[in-house]
């Protein structure tokens, strides 16, 4: 895997540097799952896919699942929340989230794939997750916790999603402001 930033790893999507209608796949990374959630077609809006469980035993079948999820929904890269302090630095909850990337890494089942990572701060669960889980009334607490860490990796691919494109119309309305 090949970490690229955050606007490198969009335009090859929207260019068509890898495959026609690539998609993105957003991961939540926590201590006992990742939460997945995988954008559309148009790269516009993140829907919620699944939660993989995650020990210190079961990298290479986690790598297996990416692989297989790259190939199902024709994957482009994976846009990885990351906990960044107020500084812009690395927060000491980010150990995992590096763990576990340089885990898939080894692998070397994904050496083909990019990722990035996005700040999660602003995708607190507070903020994102409980609104929209809040009306389900979930009282099974691993059910809770896999949909929280589900909903999670949607708040963060949205996020994501929304400031790329945010970014793409604003350079195109630039670029046609210089043509007239």
């Amino acid at each position: 895997m090949r970490l690229l930033k955050a606007d490198q790893l969009f335009r090859k999507v929207i260019d068509g540097g890898w495959r026609k209608q690539s998609r993105l796949l957003g991961l939540d990374v926590g201590s006992k799952y990742v939460g997945l959630a995988v954008s559309d077609d148009k790269n516009r809006i993140a829907l919620p896919l699944s939660v993989l469980s995650r020990t210190k035993t079961n990298i290479s079948l986690m790598a297996d699942d990416f692989v297989t999820l790259v190939s199902k929904y024709s994957l482009a890269g994976f846009v990885v929340g990351y906990p960044f302090n107020l500084q812009g630095q690395s927060s000491p909850n980010a150990l995992q989230v590096r763990l576990l990337v340089g885990e898939l890494c080894k692998t070397g089942k994904l050496d083909d794939m990019s990722y990035t990572y996005w700040d999660e701060n602003f995708t607190s669960k507070v903020m994102c997750v409980e609104a929209l889980l809040h009306p389900l009334k979930l009282h099974d607490p691993v059910e809770t916790k896999t949909m929280t860490d589900k909903f999670a990796a949607v708040c963060i691919l949205q996020r994501y999603l929304d400031n790329m494109n945010r970014e793409l119309r604003s350079a195109d309305n630039s670029g046609k402001q210089g043509d007239t």
